[in-house]
C-alpha cells in the first residue's frame, strides 16, 4: 500500500476526518464538524513523504513513506515501555530502534515522548498490528474532541 492509499484507507474506515496536506504529506486530523480553528488543529495519523523534518527514516527513497500514529500513553508503554527523553545531537530521541528498518513498527523519532508510533512502508510484517492502532488513534481522537467541545457548551 502506497502512501495514497494507505491515506484513502483511513479516510474510508474512520468517520469525522478532515485532511490536511503540505509538500506531500499528510496530516489526518478528527474534525467531524470541519469547524476547528487551524490553531486547534492536531493530527492523530500522519503520512510523511519526505525528509522535511528529519531524515532518520530515509524517506528519499521513490515511494518511501512513513505512517505516524498517535496512541495513548498505556498502549506505547506496553509497547516500548516508558517514552523516551534523551535526544542525540540532531534531535532524534534515542529509543534503541532503528527508524529506516521498513516494515517495522518504532517509536516515533521525534514524537515517541507523546506516544508516538512509526512505521516506514508499511507492509505484511505489520498489516496485522497497524489496524487496532489506527483505531486506537481515531478514538482518543473523538474522545479529545468530544470533551473540548463538551468545555465550550
Amino acid at each position: 500500500m502506497n502512501a495514497e492509499e494507505m491515506k484513502q484507507h483511513i479516510c474510508e474506515t474512520f468517520d469525522g476526518i478532515r485532511v490536511m496536506e503540505n509538500a506531500g504529506d499528510i496530516f489526518l486530523i478528527y474534525d467531524p464538524e470541519a469547524d476547528l480553528p487551524d490553531e486547534r488543529t492536531f493530527p492523530f495519523v500522519t503520512i510523511v513523504t519526505g525528509d522535511n523534518y528529519d531524515s532518520v527514516s530515509a524517506l528519499d527513497e521513490p515511494g518511501a513513506y512513513r505512517l505516524n500514529i498517535g496512541l495513548t500513553k498505556g498502549t506505547y508503554t506496553s509497547m516500548f515501555g516508558a517514552a523516551p527523553t534523551e535526544r542525540d545531537e540532531n534531535g532524534i530521541l534515542v529509543t534503541g530502534h532503528d527508524h529506516a528498518a521498513r516494515d517495522r513498527l518504532t517509536p516515533h523519532p521525534i514524537y515517541a515522548s507523546q506516544y508516538w508510533v512509526a512505521v516506514v512502508n508499511p507492509g505484511p510484517a505489520t498489516r496485522d498490528a497497524i489496524p487496532p492502532l489506527l483505531a486506537e488513534a481515531h478514538a482518543f481522537a473523538a474522545r479529545k474532541y468530544a470533551n473540548a467541545r463538551s468545555r465550550l457548551t
